[in-house]
């Protein structure tokens, strides 16, 4: 165990990390959510912010966690850079911010930094989504050339890492086997505060009449809103309602005709059209893991999901699962739910106990772990990387 890890707060940090973080996606809700738990554990946190600034109320957020340095650096991610060069400064740049922090470890959520950057102490790595599995999933067949570039990047990372970790043993499966890694990725499940925990009051009250929502990056094709445009077809009158972007820093976008779009959510707007108890629908074809049901799941919502690998792994016998692209099938499923009180508590119940035990802190005490490992604290379990 690091010293000072499980005591009271010690008056300097048993152990100075520097993690990446973006402000695009989910990735920035893990990264506060994780940072706050392990600065609670006693670590030293510098967090460099990568991508498109936050906005006010992301950086009032992570502003709020007590001993987070924050650093917003004008770098671009290694998904939206034009060039391979574009990323290769980053990268440099953020080893020398992390050499700059004293950094003991690194955390890497753009794990292809470390194919270029050399970084003056241990990686750990993590595999929250890549340009190739995404192939995969929504197109198949080789890589286009502006692609391949990028996945070549993040193959070289992982390899590099002295750690590589996923949310989801089917994501770490996919990921080892698109890039030939020598072990699978240590599998760490991703948590979330309840909105009580975030500072949040939203009383409970169910709509009056039920109805379905969704939320994540809507330009992304791997989110599948286009089906779920079709599904607000079907269900009108009955309201659907989408929350976030429509468009996206590559420049993807997606105009939906018949899904009610709310925009970019706050973390607080978010818990309030939650504990509302709508239907919380996913048609994703790609996902590996999906905080936006995971925070649903949380304030009881039913689940209504695409049926693929990730959401079997985390929610089988606690959602209703249908094809990704039967618009029908999801139209029907919502109408059984919203039809039947009894169904949709039920279904609210087992999201809301699978929900409870998908913790920020068995998030942080796992990640803990493999930093542990990595730095020779603990033996490596058996399948974690070597």
């Amino acid at each position: 165990m690091l010293p000072g890890l499980t005591a009271a707060r010690p008056r300097a940090p048993s152990l100075n990390l520097f993690m990446t973080a973006d402000a695009v996606g989910g990735v920035w809700q893990y990264a506060l959510d994780l940072c706050l738990d392990l600065e609670r554990r006693g670590l030293g946190i510098t967090l460099a912010v990568l991508g498109p600034e936050p906005s006010v109320d992301q950086l009032r957020a992570a502003r709020a966690i007590r001993g987070l340095d924050l650093r917003v650096m004008d770098v671009p991610l290694d998904w939206t850079a034009l060039t391979r060069s574009e990323v290769e400064t980053a990268a440099w740049r953020v080893a020398r911010e992390a050499e700059r922090a004293g950094a003991d470890l690194v955390h890497l959520n753009s794990p292809a930094l470390a194919a270029i950057a050399l970084f003056p102490v241990p990686i750990v790595a993590v595999a929250h989504s890549c340009v190739a599995t995404w192939w995969a999933s929504m197109r198949g067949g080789p890589l286009p050339p502006d692609l391949a570039w990028r996945a070549a990047l993040a193959g070289e990372g992982y390899r590099r890492a002295a750690a590589v970790l996923s949310p989801t043993r089917a994501f770490a499966e996919a990921t080892a086997a698109t890039y030939a890694l020598p072990a699978l990725p240590w599998v760490v499940p991703n948590g979330r505060r309840s909105p009580a925990e975030r500072g949040h009051r939203t009383p409970r009250g169910a709509a009056a009449s039920p109805f379905a929502f969704t939320a994540g990056r809507l330009w992304d094709e791997g989110k599948n809103a286009a089906t779920l445009d079709r599904v607000a077809a079907r269900l009108a009158p009955r309201p659907f309602l989408a929350a976030g972007p429509l468009d996206g820093p590559n420049a993807a976008c997606f105009a939906p005709r018949h899904l009610r779009c709310l925009g970019r959510l706050t973390d607080q707007d978010m818990a309030r059209w939650l504990a509302g108890a709508p239907i919380y629908v996913s048609a994703a074809r790609y996902e590996p893991f999906g905080l936006g049901v995971l925070e649903a799941a949380s304030a009881a919502c039913a689940l209504v999901l695409s049926d693929i690998p990730t959401f079997r792994e985390l929610w089988d016998d606690a959602a209703i699962f249908i094809d990704p692209d039967d618009d029908a099938g999801f139209a029907a499923a919502i109408e059984l739910v919203a039809g039947d009180p009894a169904i949709r508590a039920r279904l609210g119940a087992e999201a809301k106990v699978r929900a409870d035990a998908l913790t920020v802190e068995a998030m942080g005490a796992g990640v803990l772990a493999a930093y542990q490992a990595v730095l020779g604290e603990t033996p490596r379990r058996a399948g974690a990387p070597a």
